[in-house]
């Protein structure tokens, strides 16, 4: 057994408990509670798995799991920045990447560049891999607040035509994951929990 490998696992294993106390603005289905980083992670996991089939192209599943999970490790360091903040940059990928570095620095070095390249991965977004992760990230809360009468987009006052710019990333993973999304953003307009613009 390799003792000092185990040692830095388990303090990296410590490390992403924080994970749990990262809050996001999105909450529970049917739910007054806000989801944390972890509990959102888990769930995208869940979603690869069930929902892989409706990949544009066939993917490494393992490696979206991947992706998924350790996509916003980051947080624990760089934060949550709400996806609709319009008074914060949503490329803050070198203040991300030092907190990659420095969280995924705590694995052994084999494991260390192992996630530090998938997470550079699925944030350039250019792979079957991380095109069908980014949707997965994109569809949850987009789920949520259809379940929650608006959610953050009534909350914050978000528009559909912002919702639809921000979402419709989706179809390059899944164009049939993005034909049920579209209907479901053009369902929340006619329930009127989604506002358009007015002209």
């Amino acid at each position: 057994m390799d003792t000092e490998n185990l040692l830095k696992q388990v303090a990296f294993i410590k490390e992403i408990d924080k994970l749990k106390y990262i809050q996001r603005k999105t909450k529970l289905f049917n739910s007054d509670r806000h989801e944390n980083d972890a509990e959102h992670s888990w769930h995208l996991a869940m979603m690869t798995l069930v929902l892989a089939e409706h990949s544009n192209k066939p993917i490494d599943v393992l490696k979206v799991l991947k992706m998924v999970l350790i996509h916003d490790v980051v947080e624990i360091d760089a934060g949550d920045t709400f996806i609709y903040d319009s008074t914060k940059s949503h490329t803050n990928t070198e203040e991300e990447l030092i907190a990659a570095k420095r969280i995924f620095g705590l694995l052994p070095i084999e494991q260390a560049e192992e996630f530090i390249t998938i997470w550079k991965e699925f944030e350039d977004g250019t792979t079957d891999e991380a095109k069908f992760a980014k949707s997965m990230d994109r569809l949850e809360p987009l789920l949520q607040n259809a379940s929650n009468h608006g959610g953050t987009w009534a909350e914050f006052n978000v528009s559909y035509e912002t919702v639809y710019d921000k979402k419709k990333i989706i179809k390059n993973g899944s164009t049939s994951i993005w034909n049920y999304a579209e209907n479901l953003l053009n369902q929340s307009v006619d329930q009127g929990i989604l506002k358009k613009k007015i002209d």
